[in-house]
């Protein structure tokens, strides 16, 4: 090989070292905190697109400070938003125990509007919608609120990426979320998504003065239609008051037809 031909291949070399090192670069500066958090927010929350529908039986754990323990039946059915700017539509209904046998509360999840949200009383046999400003309040005595059963839509938050950790046998990603919609009644959430199967496994909740106020843990993941995952056990705990409440599911069904038709307010009185 001449000289030449030598200086020659050796400034090829160089300029490809360098493009390979400003990709490099590129790669571990150009994302953002912000960018990275929301990445893993939508990695998780689109693992879940496919689903349709679904129907599962739930029991509710209510325990208080002193470890006494209340338990309630409920039935929880879901339609599948269309797409990302629509929320999904869900119905909670309660079997037992009789005195609140009936009760139902009907969601439609708003992405940075107020969700749509109305509760069934049968007792007084009537509809009343809850308010934005009531949406922070606690869901039929439990320790999750209204709008947690509706605050899972991915853009009703803002995300930073903090780190990475060990979560059990796993390693998680741990963001920080913002509640972008009015109204919430946390100033922050800190959660935990394993970069297994992008499922979350903790999420803790701060209330508006910025202090810790619960915990969710979730746990006893099952897969469903080759993808589909769904946590069988929530521990909420509240750390200022010292009570918690447990949803445990039964098996899950998917794809069972439902329409927007069983998700109106107007039949409400009606579901059983």
């Amino acid at each position: 090989m001449s000289i030449n031909a030598t200086a020659n291949h050796s400034k090829t070399f160089l300029i490809i070292s360098l493009i390979f090192l400003l990709s490099l670069s590129v790669t571990a500066f150009g994302e953002s905190p912000e960018e990275k958090g929301f990445e893993i927010a939508a990695r998780s929350d689109r693992s879940d697109n496919g689903y349709g529908d679904s129907k599962v039986e739930m029991t509710m754990i209510l325990r208080n400070a002193a470890g006494d323990e209340t338990t309630r039946s409920i039935n929880f059915t879901t339609l599948e938003r269309e797409n990302e700017e629509v929320g999904d539509k869900s119905l909670v209904l309660f079997n037992t125990p009789r005195d609140i046998k009936g009760t139902a509360l009907l969601s439609h999840a708003q992405i940075l509007k107020p969700d749509n949200q109305w509760l069934y009383l049968p007792a007084l046999k009537r509809v009343k919608r809850i308010s934005s400003s009531n949406k922070s309040g606690p869901f039929v005595g439990s320790e999750f609120a209204f709008e947690d059963f509706t605050a899972t839509e991915l853009k009703k938050f803002s995300y930073k990426f903090l780190r990475e950790e060990p979560c059990g046998e796993l390693t998680c990603d741990v963001l920080e979320r913002v509640p972008l919609y009015k109204k919430s009644g946390y100033s922050k959430q800190i959660s935990w998504i394993d970069q297994s199967i992008f499922q979350l496994r903790k999420l803790e909740f701060y209330d508006r003065r910025g202090q810790l106020l619960k915990v969710l843990e979730a746990s006893d993941y099952r897969e469903y239609l080759d993808g589909i995952w769904r946590s069988h056990r929530f521990a909420m705990k509240n750390v200022q008051t010292k009570k918690q409440t447990d949803l445990i599911w039964a098996d899950y069904q998917f794809k069972t037809g439902l329409a927007d038709n069983a998700f109106e307010k107007g039949k409400l009185s009606r579901v059983r």
